[in-house]
């Protein structure tokens, strides 16, 4: 059986391509899943794509995720920066996770250079778009 992994994106993500292309790039969110699933099929991953614009939802599928998937690739957005409640989550389901970020948010403003989510995650790729979620799951796949 395949190892599983949940992509997880946060808030305002949806928007993507349409949302401040000059930072996060004219790739949408369906694209971005779609070069997601051609990576975990490339690499023999089982991989499921969620988004939500709520800090609660994205709580109950980390939570859900124990159990069922073996690994986690979150881009949490603005989140990142505010959400204990996602860190206590991540940390309390012990899955190895991955922290993306389109942009390189240490380039941006001084509040975006402080995340919740890096403190329990394994590794962090910011500042490559839409390449970023493909070497996360090259990266998570070897730490599976």
């Amino acid at each position: 059986m395949a190892k599983s992994v949940l992509v997880l994106n946060g808030p305002n993500l949806n928007m993507l391509g349409l949302r401040e292309p000059q930072i996060y790039g004219t790739d949408t969110l369906a694209h971005i899943e779609a070069l997601v699933a051609e990576e975990a099929e490339r690499l023999g991953l089982a991989v499921e794509c969620r988004q939500s614009n709520h800090e609660g939802q994205l709580i109950d599928w980390i939570q859900q995720a124990h159990g069922e998937h073996h690994g986690i690739i979150i881009n949490p957005g603005a989140y990142s920066h505010t959400s204990l409640a996602i860190h206590d989550a991540l940390k309390a389901v012990g899955l190895p996770v991955l922290e993306v970020h389109l942009s390189n948010i240490f380039k941006r403003e001084a509040f975006r250079h402080h995340s919740y989510v890096s403190l329990v995650a394994v590794g962090v790729i910011c500042g490559l778009g839409a390449t970023g979620y493909r070497l996360a799951l090259q990266a998570l796949n070897e730490k599976l």
